[in-house]
């Protein structure tokens, strides 16, 4: 009757407006949109006071980020408009699909030491166009970790591997930054390693130039003492820092142009073009992609590193959830769109994030704000970068090596374990004798070998009947086991383990006497069993049943249910002999001793 009446009023309701599926469509890709690009997503609570935030927060990182892009251009062996292209295209892209509220993207001391061992065999008219190429097959890597949702497999990778490389890559970088500072010729050829170009530089180079070296000199100095004054003011409640590196190179620039210290052979920088960076794709040419293949997936996977572990140091700080792929995504398209606008890899920047955060950013949006104070001052300034000396920027790389090293990181990993310090010690001299990026290689591949085998082990325990139907581990003073044998099995049942599991197998056989009838395993606390372990134990439940022994498995979980059931060896074994696990902690253990002694008894 209740159905019947509401019928009427149900056909009475006005039909769907034309068209109404329209705005469903809308609103489903802008909410696609707002998952996939979290800067857009973070407008819907967006506020004026958090636009106040992130717009001071990103023109105090954009004082940072100018010197340093150019800096970190130099430094890989590119002119320096390139660094500024990079800290504009890559670092809008980077927040704009971040996950982290406050990391910045860009060019940075670890990506351009790399890209400069890449660069360094490649002859200079091709150097450009090689870097873009070389954005383009990080971006494309970083990607592809992305969408195999292979980036939380970092978790995997020590973290002493960062801690080797950083320290390598801060040695690497002062030796080549050396020349620079005392103003000494560069000798060696692109084939020749980075050791050899220095030991010659320093023996074939020359004298020092005394005016380049006091601008260096001075220009580590000044950083350091506004650095000090900066802190001072800080503790006195000041917000805002005078940008130490910013104020530095432009007192350095006057005074070159002021003392036209060109004419006593003080190298500079160069006229810089006032322009944005145009679209342009990258060249993509089979022979340099084959060169730079492998380099692009260690520099891709250097890269997720250094912006994860950034981005969760962050994290842990402001208590932010990080979207982890979210983040991987992000670096792929940063350095995918940036290589389509002339642009050097980048990653997370240390330096720029943490100052970001400092300075009260709220939002992925004090990224963007960055980005076009960088793209503003690109416009307005740049034919002033001319006189800014090679020197200063060489000081400020000169501390961004001794920065980027973790001391207290470095003391604690190389104390901590000797896994650790292997590690640490064997990527930092793969850094400075082999190569940066394949340093990174060696780092994961030593991360994997060493972990896999502490992952993989499995711990045998014997244990003895307490006589009120359970269990206890068996002490020293116990006699041997007789006619019940028990045993705890504890750890991962996969194939790096099986060296481990054998050798238990055979410890348990040979406790087997003339009068033992049933061994039973301990399985609770045994996981992700594959199909060397599920052969291991049916080999050796046809050794038992040779010696007419009877296995009996208990505290089975549902997984191992699974591969017994399809191998076949719950038939084997029978099915009255395997006891699964049971909500109860114990329950399965009374169980399993329980048909174990039936079987004695009978």
């Amino acid at each position: 009757m209740m159905l019947a009446e509401q019928e009427p009023k149900l056909a009475s309701l006005p039909a769907a407006p034309p068209g109404g599926a329209a705005p469903a469509v809308l609103r489903a890709a802008v909410g696609w949109l707002c998952r996939h690009v979290p800067a857009l997503d973070s407008l819907r609570t967006y506020s004026a006071g958090a636009f106040g935030a992130d717009l001071m927060a990103g023109l105090t990182v954009a004082a940072i980020a100018v010197p340093q892009a150019m800096a970190y251009a130099l430094l890989a062996g590119l002119p320096p408009q390139y660094g500024l292209y990079t800290a504009i295209v890559v670092t809008a892209v980077g927040a704009l699909f971040d996950s982290s509220y406050q990391l910045i993207n860009g060019p940075t001391n670890a990506i351009s030491i790399a890209l400069l061992t890449v660069l360094a065999v490649i002859p200079e008219e091709n150097r450009v166009p090689v870097a873009v190429l070389f954005a383009f097959l990080v971006g494309v890597v970083q990607l592809g970790i992305t969408f195999l949702r292979l980036g939380d497999l970092s978790r995997f990778v020590s973290h002493a591997v960062i801690v080797g490389f950083t320290l390598g890559a801060g040695v690497l970088l002062v030796l080549d930054q050396f020349k620079n500072l005392v103003g000494q010729a560069a000798r060696g050829g692109p084939e020749d390693h980075f050791l050899k170009r220095f030991w010659l530089s320093l023996t074939d180079g020359g004298p020092w130039h005394t005016p380049t070296l006091l601008i260096g000199v001075g220009t580590i100095l000044m950083i350091a003492a506004v650095r000090r004054f900066n802190g001072w003011t800080r503790r006195r409640g000041v917000r805002f820092p005078i940008p130490q590196h910013l104020v530095t190179v432009i007192l350095m620039g006057v005074l070159v142009w002021a003392l036209d210290l060109q004419r006593y052979g003080v190298k500079v920088v160069g006229d810089i073009p006032a322009a944005l960076p145009s679209f342009q794709a990258p060249q993509l040419r089979w022979d340099w992609t084959q060169l730079l293949a492998a380099k692009a997936f260690g520099v891709a996977l250097l890269g997720l590193l250094e912006a994860v572990a950034m981005a969760k140091a962050i994290a842990t700080q402001t208590g932010q959830k990080l979207n982890i792929h979210q983040q991987c995504l992000s670096e792929g398209m940063a350095n995918l769109a940036g290589s389509f606008f002339q642009c050097m890899p980048g990653s997370g920047s240390l330096t720029r994030s943490t100052v970001n955060r400092q300075a009260g950013a709220v939002s992925q949006w004090s990224g963007v704000v960055a980005a076009a104070a960088v793209a503003a001052t690109v416009l307005l300034f740049a034919p002033l970068a001319a006189y800014i000396p090679r020197a200063a920027l060489a000081g400020l790389l000169m501390l961004a090596a001794f920065r980027m090293v973790d001391y207290k990181q470095l003391v604690f990993h190389l104390r901590a374990t000797r896994f650790d310090a292997g590690i640490v010690i064997a990527t930092a001299l793969a850094a400075v004798f082999v190569s940066v990026e394949f340093c990174i290689l060696i780092g994961v591949f030593l991360s994997f070998v060493l972990y896999v085998p502490r992952a993989a082990q499995v711990r045998l325990t014997e244990f003895a009947p307490d006589g009120k139907g359970g269990v206890r581990e068996r002490g020293p003073d116990d006699p041997p086991g007789g006619a019940l044998l028990l045993y705890n099995l504890e750890g991962e049942l996969t194939f790096g383990a099986a060296t481990d599991f054998e050798r238990h197998l055979a410890h348990i056989e040979r406790g087997v006497r003339s009068e033992t009838r049933a061994v039973v395993l301990f399985l609770k606390r045994a996981r992700n069993p594959d199909a060397a372990f599920l052969g291991q134990l049916a080999e050796f439940h046809r050794r038992l049943r040779q010696r007419e022994v009877a296995l009996i498995l208990g505290g089975v979980r549902p997984e191992l249910a699974r591969g017994l059931c399809g191998t076949g060896l719950d038939a084997q074994i029978g099915w009255g002999h395997i006891v699964p696990e049971t909500a109860s902690p114990d329950r399965s253990t009374t169980v399993a001793v329980q048909i174990a002694s039936e079987l004695i008894h009978d």
